[in-house]
C-alpha cells in the first residue's frame, strides 16, 4: 500500500515540474497526474485540501482549486462531500503493475542481437553535437537556431489558428497517402518558383526533414550493388543513408567550384550533390559547371539528387539557378527543407520529382510513418501564406551576413594562419588549418575553454580523412560573442602549436 505523502514530499513532487514552462496550475496538474499514474497515492486517503496544498506549495489557493476541478472533470480525481478529493479507482483499471524483479534461471539464453543486425547505425561516423550546447558561451555549432531570431508571435499565431474547430476537422484525420493540400500549394506557388522550379501537385511529397527524404529515396531506388556518387568531403548523413543500402559508394572530389565533373561520374547510377552551398565547404557551383553536370548525367544515364539546403540564404548577387530549374530531361530529384531556417526541430522537408517517382515515394512513406504530422503541415502552410516565412528569411539573411563578416574579420585578426573559405551565404564557415593541426584535439581543448567547433574529418571518406579541417557555424551564436570566441579559440591553437613544436 502506498504511503500518504507529507508536506515535504508534496513539495518535492512539485519541484519536478517547476521548469516545465507551464503555469502553476498546469504544474500542479502534472504533479498529481504523475503521482496518480505512478501509484504513489493511496486510494483510501484523501489528497490534501486546497487550503493545505496551497500552503505546502506556496501558491494561491484558487490556483489549487482550479487544478483539482480540472482533474475531477478529466476523471483523475473524485470529490466526496465533506471528505475531500480522492484518487478515482477507475483511472487505474487495466494498468499492469510493474513486476517484481526476479533472477532468471541461468539456463535461459538471450538472443545474439549482434548477429541479427543487418548493420550497426550506431557505429557509423556521424557529426557529434553536444545536447547542452546552449550552456557554452561560444557555440560555433551548425544547424541550431537562435531563439532571439525565432518569430515566436508569428508562429504562435499560426499554431493557434490551426487549433480552431474548423481546422482540427481537416488535420486530425488520418491522411494515409495524402499531404496537406494547402502546404503543397504554398510550396508549389511560393517556395519553388523562387528557385526557378515549377511543379504540379502530384510532383511534390512532404517528408520529415531532409534525412527522411534521402532515406525514402535510398529505400526505393538503391540496391546493394547500386553505385551512388557522393561528394568527398560531403554530408555524413547522406553518405551513411546511401551507404547503409549500397556497398558501392563512389567518392567524387570537390574543388573551389563544388563537385568536379569528371570520369568517375560515369560509374554512378545516382549522384548526390549540394550545389548551392556545398556541404561542408559552402562553395557554390557556378552555372557553367551545373550545365556540364547535367550534360554528363544525360550522356552517362545517371540521376542527380540535388539537396538545396539553405538555398535562400545568399548574401550577394542573384542566386544561381538550381540544377532542377536547368533540367530538361527529368534527371534531377530535388530535395528541400522548410524547417531548417525556422527551427530544425520542426522537421519538415519535401521532394520534387516526376509524378511516377512521387507516387512510389508516397507509398513507401506510408509503410514508414504514414505521413508527417498533419497539424504541423497545416500550421506551416499558414506561416507561409501570411508572409511570415519570407519576412523571417530576410531577417535571417541580414543577421547571418553580419555574423559572417564579423567572423571573417575575427579569423583574419586572431588566426591568420588558418585558411577559411570565403562565406557567400549559409550559416557556416569551413576552415583549413596548418598541416600539424589535429582538429579533433582542438575541439576537445576548445570545449574546455567554452568554445564549441565541429571537427572536419567526419565529412570525408573514412579511408583518407585529413585531420586539419573544421567547421564554424554561426547561426546560434550572438554577433557580440563571435570575436571573443575566436580570440579564445586562437589561444587554444597557440597552445597546441607550442606543444607541436616541443614534440618535434
Amino acid at each position: 500500500m502506498s504511503t500518504k505523502p507529507g508536506g515535504t514530499m508534496w513539495n518535492q513532487f512539485f519541484q519536478r515540474w517547476a521548469g516545465s514552462g507551464l503555469s502553476l496550475q498546469g504544474q500542479i496538474r502534472q504533479m498529481l497526474v504523475s503521482a496518480i499514474l505512478d501509484g504513489q497515492l493511496p486510494l483510501e486517503v484523501p489528497i490534501p485540501s486546497s487550503r493545505e496544498m496551497s500552503v505546502q506549495l506556496g501558491v494561491a489557493r484558487n490556483t489549487v482549486v482550479i487544478a483539482y476541478q480540472h482533474l475531477v472533470d478529466e476523471g483523475y480525481l473524485v470529490s466526496r462531500e465533506r471528505k475531500g478529493h480522492f484518487v478515482n479507482p477507475g483511472i487505474l483499471k487495466g494498468r499492469v503493475a510493474r513486476p517484481e524483479h526476479k533472477a532468471e534461471p541461468a539456463a535461459l539464453v538471450p538472443p545474439d542481437w549482434g548477429r541479427r543486425f543487418r548493420f550497426r547505425p550506431s557505429a557509423q561516423r556521424n557529426i557529434q553535437k553536444r545536447p547542452d550546447w546552449q550552456n557554452y558561451p561560444y557555440p560555433f555549432v551548425y544547424g541550431q537556431f537562435d531563439p532571439t531570431l525565432f518569430p515566436t508571435a508569428d508562429w504562435r499565431e499560426c499554431c493557434m489558428k490551426t487549433l480552431s474547430v474548423l481546422e482540427i476537422g481537416e488535420w486530425a484525420q488520418d491522411m494515409i497517402l495524402r499531404d496537406d493540400e494547402s502546404l503543397i500549394q504554398q510550396i508549389r506557388t511560393r517556395v519553388l518558383p523562387r528557385r526557378g522550379v515549377w511543379a504540379a501537385d502530384d510532383e511534390i511529397v512532404i517528408t520529415v526533414g531532409t534525412q527522411q527524404a534521402l532515406y525514402l529515396l535510398a529505400d526505393l531506388l538503391v540496391r546493394s550493388d547500386t553505385p551512388v556518387g557522393m561528394e568527398n568531403p560531403g554530408y555524413p548523413d547522406a553518405r551513411n543513408i546511401f551507404g547503409s543500402r549500397s556497398t558501392r559508394i563512389v567518392n567524387l572530389p570537390i574543388d573551389a567550384e563544388g563537385m568536379i565533373v569528371g570520369e568517375r561520374l560515369r560509374e554512378c547510377d545516382y549522384v548526390y550533390v549540394t550545389p548551392s552551398h556545398q556541404c561542408p565547404t559552402t562553395v557554390t557551383m557556378p552555372i557553367a559547371r551545373r550545365e556540364a553536370l547535367l550534360r554528363a548525367a544525360e550522356e552517362a544515364d545517371f540521376v542527380l539528387i540535388e539537396d538545396d539546403y539553405e538555398c535562400e540564404n545568399r548574401f550577394e548577387g542573384e542566386p544561381v539557378p538550381t540544377l532542377k530549374s536547368l533540367d530538361r530531361s527529368g534527371r534531377v530529384i530535388y530535395v528541400g527543407s522548410l524547417s531548417k531556417s525556422l527551427a530544425p526541430g520542426l522537421r519538415l522537408g519535401y521532394v520534387v520529382g516526376p509524378a511516377e517517382l512521387i507516387r512510389e515515394l508516397r507509398g513507401i512513406r506510408r509503410l514508414n510513418l504514414r505521413h508527417p504530422t498533419a497539424y504541423m503541415q497545416r500550421a506551416f502552410a499558414l506561416f507561409l501564406s501570411l508572409g511570415h516565412y519570407d519576412a523571417l528569411m530576410r531577417r535571417l539573411s541580414a543577421a547571418h551576413r553580419e555574423r559572417a563578416q564579423v567572423l571573417a574579420a575575427a579569423l583574419a585578426r586572431h588566426l591568420p594562419e588558418l585558411r577559411p573559405v570565403p562565406v557567400a551565404g549559409g550559416s557556416s564557415c569551413w576552415v583549413e588549418g596548418p598541416a600539424w593541426l589535429d582538429a579533433e584535439r582542438l575541439s576537445r581543448e576548445a570545449e574546455k575553454a567554452g568554445v564549441l567547433i565541429e571537427p572536419g574529418a567526419v565529412f570525408f571518406d573514412a579511408q583518407t580523412p585529413p585531420q586539419n579541417c573544421f567547421r564554424l557555424g554561426f547561426s546560434s551564436i550572438p554577433k557580440e560573442r563571435i570575436e571573443a570566441g575566436v580570440q579564445r579559440l586562437a589561444g587554444v591553437v597557440r597552445a597546441l602549436a607550442e606543444g607541436a613544436k616541443v614534440a618535434s
